[in-house]
């Protein structure tokens, strides 16, 4: 009984899985028409001046109150690095 329940729902269900049109696989290329070609570009134009659009932000200290106000200015300001790179390390040779 279980064998035939299962035909019946295989029976019912592969119209429909065989009647899809063809899904792209993953590389396969997909054809544009020349709308909507003309779309992807209107659209990509758009999203550009929708950045052009966004204000520059400062960077935001959320601790800044808690570490007091001259913690906050020399974060402000662009840290050294604080490590020197020299051409003997670069070389690979070990120092004897």
């Amino acid at each position: 009984m279980r064998k035939i329940a299962v035909a019946v729902m295989f029976a019912l269900i592969a119209p429909t899985a065989l009647a899809q049109d063809h899904v792209p696989m993953y590389g396969e290329s997909q054809d544009k028409t020349e709308t909507q070609k003309a779309d992807d570009i209107r659209a990509e134009r758009a999203y550009q001046r929708s950045l052009g659009n966004v204000p520059d932000q400062k960077a935001v200290d959320p601790w800044g109150t808690a570490r007091g106000g001259e913690a906050s200015k020399k974060l402000a300001a662009p840290a050294k690095p604080a490590v020197k790179h020299s051409s003997k390390a670069k070389s690979g040779s070990t120092p004897n």
